[in-house]
């Protein structure tokens, strides 16, 4: 199964904080697909990580007690939200 990033999707990092992706970019040096993505906390800062590093499963060496397998989840929406 090819994972997809969801265009205006919610994901939870692993470490427990919200982003919504706001688009898909290209590098204009490497061509590299590039993940273009904004915290939903804080000051709401634009985030930019390489594809492939943002649908990585989370290194488990380095984060042993960690639950996700993934570094970013998709958050399915429901409730209030989802009906939007």
């Amino acid at each position: 199964m090819v994972k997809k990033v969801k265009i205006k999707g919610v994901y939870k990092h692993f470490k427990g904080k919200y982003y919504i992706v706001e688009d898909i970019g290209i590098d204009s040096e490497t061509l590299e697909e590039k993940v273009i993505y904004r915290a939903l906390y804080g000051d709401n800062k634009l985030w930019i990580r390489p594809l492939d590093e943002f649908l990585s499963e989370v290194d488990k060496e380095k984060y042993p007690n960690v639950e996700s397998k993934y570094r970013f989840t998709l958050v399915e929406l429901g409730g209030e939200y989802g009906n939007k």
